[in-house]
């Protein structure tokens, strides 16, 4: 039974009661509160991926020209006959930028682009 009190004003006064969460209120207090997370998380993941650099997308074409590898040449002896006075190693590094190569290795018949600013020599 709940006690009613009435106060000197004469209005009457319901105790107060404490609020109960069930096990299942929890878990929608919890739920409710981590959706905008979870929807933020998500379309950072989603949208994210754009910003990244593909393998598709080439250098304008007036930035480099291109040329054909010849049997038994290397990147190295490539590098050495565009940019005779430049370091082999600058020169390959921005060989295999410009052609997004996974490695150093190359195979007679393939079209490399050397970057522009090495292009005089050959």
């Amino acid at each position: 039974m709940t006690a009613i009190s009435i106060t000197a004003s004469g209005t009457t006064r319901l105790p107060a009661t404490r609020l109960r969460l069930t096990v299942r209120g929890r878990r929608v207090l919890v739920a409710t509160a981590a959706l905008p997370a979870a929807i933020a998380l998500g379309i950072a993941v989603m949208s994210g991926g754009a910003a990244l650099a593909s393998r598709d997308a080439g250098a304008p074409a007036d930035t480099f020209s291109t040329v054909v590898v010849s049997s038994g040449e290397s990147l190295w002896s490539i590098a050495e006959e565009v940019a005779p006075t430049a370091d082999p190693r600058d020169v390959i590094d921005a060989i295999v930028r410009l052609n997004a190569l996974d490695g150093v290795s190359i195979s007679a018949g393939q079209r490399l682009a050397i970057p522009a600013e090495y292009t005089s020599g050959r």
